[in-house]
């Protein structure tokens, strides 16, 4: 039991590094984790934290993990709408409201450290670009879903890039006004698309 006590303890410690990892990374980007200041924040010892990671690549990728499960948790479990565009339009949504209510307080995580790699090979990148490829494709799969969409590649790329137009607009500029555009935005990109199926099949 008391070794079952200190894994437990182990595991909370690890969790409460990576949310606060998560956090920093979304202002300040990866690089600017460090165990040292992660340790300090967090009232832990540096060589408590060393152990959990080990270097500071593993640090990020970890951090890059917890942040695609906390997104999992926020943006995709949570809708359950049937197939077609009431089911788009509330993963959309979610994203929104991930990105507007500060799940991490730079906006989005992934749309904040995706600048910071995107040129730079290695395995943080790698594994930055496959979460946003998952991301991608599970719109495209949801999009692809709607029986009068022509071209769920296109609808989707349109999409994707309201959501991300809409977050930097939020953090670079504060401006809250941005969500409720890019909700507008997506009910009339979708209204389109079905209209103009719709007008093809006649």
């Amino acid at each position: 039991m008391k070794v079952d006590g200190r894994v437990e303890r182990g595991e909370q410690t690890r969790r409460q590094i990576l949310r606060r990892a998560a956090e920093i990374a979304s202002v300040e980007g990866l690089e600017g984790l460090s165990i040292g200041r992660l340790a300090t924040e967090l009232e832990v010892s540096k060589s408590g934290v060393f152990a959990h990671f080990g270097s500071k690549e593993e640090l990020q990728l970890s951090t890059v993990r917890a942040a695609a499960a906390i997104f999992a948790r926020e943006v995709v479990e949570p809708v359950t709408e049937p197939p077609g565009v009431a089911r788009v339009a509330a993963l959309l949504d979610r994203w929104l409201a991930y990105s507007e209510r500060r799940t991490f307080p730079g906006g989005c995580f992934f749309y904040a450290v995706q600048a910071e790699f995107d040129a730079r090979p290695g395995r943080v990148r790698d594994a930055i670009a496959g979460y946003g490829r998952e991301w991608n494709s599970y719109v495209r799969e949801t999009v692809a879903a709607i029986p009068e969409v022509a071209d769920p590649d296109q609808l989707t790329f349109e999409l994707i890039a309201f959501l991300e137009m809409a977050n930097a607009q939020s953090v670079l500029h504060d401006d809250p006004r941005a969500y409720e555009r890019a909700r507008v935005a997506v009910r009339n990109r979708l209204a389109q698309a079905a209209a103009a199926a719709s007008t093809t099949r006649r």
